[in-house]
């Protein structure tokens, strides 16, 4: 995709579901072995009531859909603002989508809104990113 073919409200998103084995990978890449991640038992007595799924692997999905979709191979991240609104639990099947909301011609930046939703249609993270295109 060039520049010239981004416009404003264009969309794109990625499916995935989420697995035991992914939160393990995922704990063995970044450290965080928070037992409310990581321990059935744990898990059981907070608030969620069972392990969920780390925020920050969920929202790798928004990196992606920039890096392989929209704007696509070549983007540079510069930013990104996350709310998590609610938790994933293993084996939910989670949604990332990106919107383009503004279009910097000047220096080729571009901001996402972006939001990542569970299949029950929960909404679990929303967000801005801010990218350059690089492609």
């Amino acid at each position: 995709m060039t520049f010239d073919e981004l416009k404003v409200g264009q969309r794109a998103s990625v499916q995935k579901t989420f697995t035991a084995a992914d939160v393990t990978a995922f704990a063995g890449i970044s450290l965080d072995v928070n037992p409310i991640h990581m321990s059935d038992e744990y898990a059981k007595g907070s608030v969620f009531g069972r392990r969920v799924v780390h925020g920050i692997l969920t929202s790798g999905l928004i990196s992606a859909v920039l890096a392989n979709q929209l704007p696509g191979p070549g983007t540079i991240y510069l930013g990104q603002e996350l709310r998590f609104t609610a938790p994933v639990y293993l084996g939910d099947d989670v949604k990332a989508e990106v919107e383009i909301a503004e279009i910097r011609e000047d220096k080729k930046i571009i901001k996402l809104n972006t939001t990542c939703t569970k299949q029950d249609g929960t909404v679990v993270i929303t967000g801005v990113a801010t990218v350059k295109f690089n492609g």
